[in-house]
Protein backbone atom coordinates (compact mmCIF):
# COMPACT_ATOMS: atom_id res chain seq x y z
CA UNK A 1 0.00 0.00 0.00
CA UNK A 2 2.85 2.41 0.76
CA UNK A 3 4.04 1.60 -2.78
CA UNK A 4 0.76 2.42 -4.46
CA UNK A 5 0.93 5.69 -2.48
CA UNK A 6 4.88 6.66 -3.45
CA UNK A 7 3.52 5.25 -7.13
CA UNK A 8 0.74 8.02 -6.67
CA UNK A 9 2.43 10.40 -5.54
CA UNK A 10 5.49 10.34 -8.04
CA UNK A 11 2.87 9.99 -10.86
CA UNK A 12 0.75 13.36 -9.93
CA UNK A 13 4.05 14.98 -9.04
CA UNK A 14 5.22 14.48 -11.98
CA UNK A 15 2.23 15.78 -14.18
CA UNK A 16 2.79 18.92 -12.52
CA UNK A 17 6.40 19.31 -13.56
CA UNK A 18 5.43 18.69 -17.19
CA UNK A 19 2.96 22.14 -17.27
CA UNK A 20 1.95 23.68 -20.87
CA UNK A 21 3.92 26.76 -21.55
CA UNK A 22 2.24 30.25 -20.78
CA UNK A 23 0.47 31.31 -23.27
CA UNK A 24 1.37 34.95 -24.04
CA UNK A 25 -1.07 36.79 -26.51
CA UNK A 26 0.54 38.03 -30.23
CA UNK A 27 1.87 41.46 -31.18
CA UNK A 28 0.34 42.38 -34.30
CA UNK A 29 1.94 44.73 -36.32
CA UNK A 30 0.58 46.49 -39.28
CA UNK A 31 2.75 48.93 -41.13
CA UNK A 32 1.17 50.52 -44.15
CA UNK A 33 3.48 51.53 -46.83
CA UNK A 34 1.90 52.74 -50.33
CA UNK A 35 2.95 50.72 -53.58
CA UNK A 36 5.72 52.37 -55.48
CA UNK A 37 4.64 54.85 -57.89
CA UNK A 38 5.16 53.51 -61.68
CA UNK A 39 6.98 55.92 -63.95
CA UNK A 40 6.81 54.64 -67.44
CA UNK A 41 10.03 55.63 -69.44
CA UNK A 42 9.39 59.30 -71.45
CA UNK A 43 9.33 58.42 -75.32
CA UNK A 44 12.11 59.06 -77.14
CA UNK A 45 12.50 62.22 -78.53
CA UNK A 46 11.37 63.83 -81.90
CA UNK A 47 13.90 63.56 -84.72
CA UNK A 48 12.22 65.44 -87.41
CA UNK A 49 13.12 64.59 -91.39
CA UNK A 50 14.29 67.90 -93.10
CA UNK A 51 12.25 69.70 -95.33
CA UNK A 52 12.99 71.38 -98.40
CA UNK A 53 11.13 74.18 -99.46
CA UNK A 54 11.05 75.73 -102.65
CA UNK A 55 9.14 78.73 -103.51
CA UNK A 56 7.20 79.30 -106.57
CA UNK A 57 7.07 82.58 -108.11
CA UNK A 58 5.58 83.65 -111.28
CA UNK A 59 8.90 83.67 -112.87
CA UNK A 60 10.36 80.79 -111.26
CA UNK A 61 7.07 78.75 -112.36
CA UNK A 62 7.33 79.79 -116.19
CA UNK A 63 11.03 78.53 -116.37
CA UNK A 64 10.07 75.38 -114.60
CA UNK A 65 7.29 74.82 -117.34
CA UNK A 66 9.52 75.72 -120.38
CA UNK A 67 11.62 73.15 -118.70
CA UNK A 68 9.00 70.64 -117.92
CA UNK A 69 8.33 70.88 -122.05
CA UNK A 70 11.15 70.40 -122.50
CA UNK A 71 11.98 67.58 -120.91
CA UNK A 72 14.43 68.98 -118.25
CA UNK A 73 12.74 69.41 -115.49
CA UNK A 74 11.20 66.32 -113.19
CA UNK A 75 7.42 65.99 -112.87
CA UNK A 76 6.48 66.79 -109.42
CA UNK A 77 3.57 67.23 -107.76
CA UNK A 78 3.61 70.68 -106.31
CA UNK A 79 1.65 71.70 -102.82
CA UNK A 80 0.84 75.50 -102.12
CA UNK A 81 -0.48 77.25 -99.29
CA UNK A 82 -1.98 80.62 -98.56
CA UNK A 83 -0.33 82.45 -96.56
CA UNK A 84 -3.59 81.95 -93.92
CA UNK A 85 -2.96 78.42 -94.05
CA UNK A 86 1.06 78.87 -93.09
CA UNK A 87 0.18 81.02 -89.95
CA UNK A 88 -2.15 78.05 -88.70
CA UNK A 89 0.68 75.30 -89.49
CA UNK A 90 3.12 77.33 -87.45
CA UNK A 91 0.82 77.95 -84.49
CA UNK A 92 -0.18 74.37 -84.50
CA UNK A 93 2.83 73.25 -83.78
CA UNK A 94 3.62 75.85 -81.34
CA UNK A 95 0.39 73.97 -79.59
CA UNK A 96 2.29 70.92 -79.65
CA UNK A 97 5.35 71.77 -78.45
CA UNK A 98 2.87 73.89 -75.85
CA UNK A 99 1.42 70.55 -74.75
CA UNK A 100 4.60 69.09 -74.48
CA UNK A 101 6.27 70.83 -72.25
CA UNK A 102 3.07 70.94 -69.76
CA UNK A 103 2.93 67.14 -70.24
CA UNK A 104 6.29 66.68 -68.99
CA UNK A 105 6.39 69.60 -66.33
CA UNK A 106 3.87 67.48 -64.99
CA UNK A 107 5.40 64.00 -64.96
CA UNK A 108 8.52 65.28 -63.80
CA UNK A 109 6.39 66.97 -60.37
CA UNK A 110 5.33 63.56 -59.71
CA UNK A 111 8.72 62.20 -60.09
CA UNK A 112 10.07 64.55 -57.73
CA UNK A 113 7.30 63.97 -55.20
CA UNK A 114 7.73 60.17 -55.24
CA UNK A 115 11.24 60.45 -54.87
CA UNK A 116 11.04 62.33 -52.19
CA UNK A 117 8.35 60.10 -50.57
CA UNK A 118 11.10 57.78 -51.14
CA UNK A 119 13.64 58.83 -48.94
CA UNK A 120 11.76 59.82 -46.32
CA UNK A 121 10.61 55.85 -46.24
CA UNK A 122 14.32 54.95 -46.72
CA UNK A 123 15.48 57.28 -43.75
CA UNK A 124 14.33 55.84 -40.48
CA UNK A 125 13.11 58.75 -38.13
CA UNK A 126 15.79 60.03 -35.20
CA UNK A 127 14.42 59.18 -32.07
CA UNK A 128 15.96 61.13 -29.13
Amino acid sequence: MKVLALVLLVICSGCTAFRPPEVRPVEVVTIEKPAPMYHPPLPPRIKSMPVEWKILTPDTMEEYLNDLKAGEAPVNAWYSLTTKGYENISNNMAQIQRYIKQVLSIVEYYRDVDAERQKQDADPPIEE
